[in-house]
């Protein structure tokens, strides 16, 4: 039985990975931050209670499923937990900057380094080496105006991602970006009314729309744990999965189309052309 670590277990894609997982018969140790947020009803789930903002808690959890496997690797860690701050630069608290940087790129840093050892960097466990999968999304190569705190915490996760999977390969460790479009999960909460009065109200009701919209249509959870999935199982993976509905329209022509151009249509979208 393989043993997998996925982080932001309780809901969304985590959730949904964790599920799959178990139901390949594989044993899955999921971060929770309460008790009652544990997956029950499966032998195989072991909650590890921690946020991902507490080193101390991260290594203590790592230790634990060190105990627990008894001289054997893992199989696999899952980065996932993260949140998504909006708000345009102007105005966003820096403390809620920094908020986004240390549960999304922080978290996911001190992570990887807690369970390596168990991953192949310790050579004297028994098993091969192991795979990381970081989940990104499409804001990691494509910046949305009012999200620079997400955008730039996962054009982070992309970078480290890219070093990680070159150095981690002196053991063997395999590194894959998941990246996926828009997903029906709660991560997306209300932002617009912090910013009432100013400049960018219209603009960020305007987001908020557009995000509601983008979820509606998005992504079922389940569709991107299944690469996750792929990413952590298959014989030679990837090291970018793009997971979005129509891959024409939503990932290669925004990659495609001159920078100004695709700049003018989101000012136009957003409602941020200049005011005279």
């Amino acid at each position: 039985m393989k043993s997998y670590v996925v982080t932001g277990a309780s809901t969304g894609i985590g959730l949904a990975t964790v599920e799959l997982l178990l139901s390949k018969g594989h044993r899955v140790y999921g971060s929770v931050r309460r008790a009652q947020d544990g997956i029950v009803g499966f032998q195989n789930f072991r909650p590890l209670l921690f946020d991902v903002t507490d080193d101390d808690a991260i290594f203590a959890a790592a230790a634990e499923v060190r105990r627990e496997l008894a001289g054997e690797t893992l199989a696999g860690l899952v980065n996932n937990a993260g949140i998504a701050v909006a708000g345009p630069v102007l105005h966003l608290k820096a403390a809620e900057f920094r908020k986004q940087f240390a549960i999304n790129v922080t978290g996911a840093f001190v992570v990887s380094q807690a369970f390596l050892p168990l991953l192949g960097c310790d050579r004297n466990l028994k098993g091969g080496p192991g795979r990381i999968v970081n989940v990104s999304s499409m804001a990691g190569i494509i910046g949305w105006p009012m999200l620079s705190a997400y955008s730039g915490s996962k054009h982070a996760i992309e970078g480290m991602s890219e070093s990680m999977r070159r150095e981690l390969a002196l053991f063997g460790i395999g590194v894959s970006i998941v990246g996926p479009g828009a997903v029906k999960t709660p991560i997306w909460g209300k932002a617009d009314a912090m910013f009432v009065g100013t400049e960018y109200e219209g603009p960020m009701r305007a987001l908020q729309a557009t995000m509601g919209d983008l979820e509606k249509d998005g992504l079922d959870a389940s569709e991107v744990a299944n690469v996750i999935y792929e990413a952590l199982t298959v014989e030679n993976p990837r090291a970018r999965y793009p997971v979005v509905k129509s891959m024409l329209q939503n990932y290669w022509i925004p990659r495609w189309l001159p920078q100004r151009m695709f700049d003018n249509a989101l000012v136009k979208r957003l409602g941020l052309s200049r005011q005279s």
